[in-house]
């Protein structure tokens, strides 16, 4: 038995929502004729109040997409540190929109609405022009952190009246959702555009979706062509969505407890040099100065158990549909009897 928690998006399609793949009607998305794929769409759109959205083969698409619908070349996102469209999507900003980051020096990975403000630059010829805030909920490299919603609303309030773009990189808000008692319409009331990823916490195999209205979203086939992204039946993949929409999303509040679970064996290692808050399904550990990170993966890894490295020291856990309760026990009696 292998426990493989590297990540959420290691999960593999339970038999039920294989079933539904596999029962899938479809056609040429190309044509817009899938009625599949039409109907994930309408309903993403439904469920966050917004007239469009989009599907895409990844969560970097559907982001890069944002990006590029809301800016033009030279402009500039404000985003945090710690943002997945500035660490993990290849400089995927400045090579498809030829725009900058400015980057905010936030905590887990989010940012107060005053530091949104001070980062917009001057109205003045000579400096990138600020068009677009960027927020990821949860926070991928902030450990899975959620934001406070009431912060959020201040954002919005600082991006009507400096006429900014506001993109949320949700793709885990499904987590965000369960574990702040949280509603899609809620973020759709405040987002210009939203990416929602189905192959994280949801167990699809693939697929993310953009969301936005129809002003914004207009030129978002156009950008997903350009891309390389369009696809033919590809409501096969839609079905796993749909499937997951309906049975994926309550569970993910077995996953937040077991990585708290986690987090509470962690603490009590002697090994272990701090561990961040965990509101969701990410745990992120530090280890002594004196214990070796390689050492320390390969000890685990002897044991059938995969993480990774983040880099800094840090080392990362995610849970998932596919780690079950044997796994779990398994891994916290790993977890207390490692041998240093």
């Amino acid at each position: 038995m292998t426990i493989d928690l590297r990540s959420d998006t290691v999960t593999k399609p339970t038999k039920a929502m294989l079933e539904a793949m596999i029962q899938a009607p479809v056609g040429d998305d190309v044509f817009r004729e899938d009625p599949t794929i039409n109907k994930l769409e309408d309903r993403m759109a439904q469920m966050f109040g917004k007239s469009s959205a989009l599907f895409f083969p990844s969560g970097t698409m559907a982001n890069q997409s944002a990006l590029k619908l809301h800016t033009n070349p030279g402009d500039q996102v404000i985003c945090d540190k710690y943002a997945h469209i500035y660490n993990y999507e290849s400089g995927g900003a400045s090579f498809n929109s030829g725009i900058s980051c400015k980057l905010i020096d936030g905590e887990q990975g989010k940012f107060k609405a005053n530091q949104v403000l001070e980062a917009i630059n001057p109205d003045a010829y000579y400096y990138s022009k600020t068009t677009l805030v960027e927020i990821e909920n949860t926070t991928n490299k902030g450990g899975g952190a959620c934001w406070d919603f009431n912060e959020i609303l201040k954002i919005r309030k600082i991006c009507d009246d400096n006429n900014l773009g506001f993109h949320l990189d949700g793709a885990r808000l499904w987590n965000a959702l369960v574990a702040k008692n949280e509603t899609t319409l809620q973020y759709g009331n405040v987002f210009d555009t939203i990416s929602v990823c189905l192959s994280k916490g949801l167990g699809c195999p693939i697929g993310s979706v953009l969301i936005g209205d129809d002003p914004i979203m207009q030129n978002a086939i156009r950008i997903r062509k350009i891309f390389g992204g369009n696809m033919r039946q590809a409501g096969y993949l839609a079905a796993a969505g749909l499937y997951a929409l309906d049975h994926h999303i309550e569970r993910l509040a077995e996953d937040h407890k077991r990585a708290k679970e986690i987090g509470d064996v962690l603490n009590d290692l002697s090994i272990i040099k701090t561990v961040e808050p965990i509101e969701t399904n990410i745990v992120i550990f530090e280890l002594q100065t004196h214990i070796d990170e390689t050492i320390f993966i390969r000890k685990l890894a002897d044991k059938n158990i995969r993480i990774i490295g983040m880099g800094g020291g840090k080392l990362r856990m995610v849970t998932h549909l596919d780690y079950t309760n044997i796994m779990h026990d398994k891994l916290l009696t790993t977890l207390k009897h490692l041998n240093y």
